[in-house]
């Protein structure tokens, strides 16, 4: 089954409020995990770091990044109340961490088995290598990302699976522990990759959900897309590509304030969105080309059968002006009709009576 991933991410815009109904919203709409993003904003940009361009135009203000992220982060007291409350409810709680300080705080403090890496993390290697050496399973995002970007990155993961904690971090050691036996194991065993176009919203054009395939099986690891596209057919397009996974924001408010809401769903088209991917489950079925249950019923009804066309006496030929072919499938096959016409009648027919000779 696909598992759906509904990010709230920073739509909460930093009110401990939102972010409770944000889990209440994702559980109603049948999503199977709620996702946020755990940051300490000193940690994570300079004071000089500027907004991206979508943040300016959804936020409709511009300032440093780290203004608008120190607006956005929850307390760790927050967390804990928000993983309680995902226990209660039965859906599961994943943050991303974006710096080291809040990775640890994810793993020791709240006890995450499942860690996600943003795309914008791929490139940063000290914080890769230990998302890998805590042991957690990893969604790896790969939006804005080269292959050889991808592969890079998922041998500083195979080396943090596999390699002694005293071990040298180096170019050489990730591209060993990705050749082997033993790295190649561990990726298959703990890592999902994710497609990913990084602009919000991100234009149809540009959403080459083909590549999806091409990480899947270029690096022979299961596969799935988090999209930033507006409305919920690419998601369900990707469910029916075989992605096990889906990711999508979503808010309470499109118009809410913050660089995210406007490139979200709202509650009632995630709800409609998993929905969807769980009838596409279902409709992938199997690969077998067979009449199925209920189809085997209909056959005497929607097919044909050689009928008489006319009065036909015994002895007399068939031939195309006594034969036709008309419902219901119940006689013989129309395949049949070219035999049939080098043949004479074994007894009389109505018009209208199935040829059964």
């Amino acid at each position: 089954m696909t598992l759906v991933i509904a990010e709230a991410g920073v739509n909460h815009n930093g009110d401990e409020a939102l972010a409770f109904q944000l889990v209440d919203a994702a559980h109603q709409a049948g999503a199977d995990i709620v996702k946020f993003q755990t940051f300490k904003a000193k940690n994570l940009v300079t004071e000089q770091a500027k907004q991206a361009e979508y943040q300016v135009t959804n936020t409709q203000k511009e300032e440093s990044q780290l203004a608008m992220l120190s607006r956005l982060e929850l307390s760790y007291e927050v967390h804990h109340q928000l993983v309680q409350h995902c226990q209660s409810l039965g859906i599961e709680f994943l943050s991303t961490a974006f710096d080291l300080e809040s990775l640890v705080f994810l793993v020791e403090d709240l006890g995450l088995k499942r860690l996600k890496l943003p795309s914008g993390e791929l490139t940063n290697a000290p914080l890769v290598l230990e998302h890998a050496r805590t042991g957690c399973d990893l969604i790896v995002s790969t939006g804005m990302a080269t292959m050889a970007e991808i592969e890079t990155a998922l041998g500083v993961i195979a080396f943090g699976y596999t390699a002694e904690r005293d071990a040298e971090p180096s170019m050489q050691a990730f591209q060993e522990a990705y050749a082997s036996t033993l790295g190649q194991q561990a990726l298959k065993e703990k890592v999902t990759i994710l497609h990913c176009t990084t602009e919000y919203p991100a234009p149809m054009k540009e959403i080459n959900l083909r590549a999806m395939d091409t990480l899947g099986s270029a690096f022979d690891l299961p596969a799935g897309y988090s999209d930033h596209s507006e409305g919920i057919t690419i998601p369900i397009a990707a469910v029916a590509r075989g992605a096990v996974l889906i990711e999508k924001h979503f808010t309470l408010d499109k118009n809410m304030e913050g660089p995210d809401h406007k490139a979200s769903l709202e509650p009632h088209e995630l709800a409609a969105m998993v929905t969807a991917i769980r009838q596409v489950e279902v409709a992938l079925g199997s690969r077998v080309k067979s009449p199925t249950v209920s189809e085997v019923k209909n056959k005497a009804v929607v097919r044909k059968s050689l009928v008489a066309a006319r009065a036909i006496k015994a002895g007399e030929t068939f031939d195309a002006d006594n034969v036709t072919i008309k419902r219901p499938g119940s006689g013989q096959s129309p395949y049949h009709y070219w035999d049939l016409l080098k043949r004479r009648a074994e007894q009389d027919y109505q018009a209208g009576d199935l040829i059964l000779e």
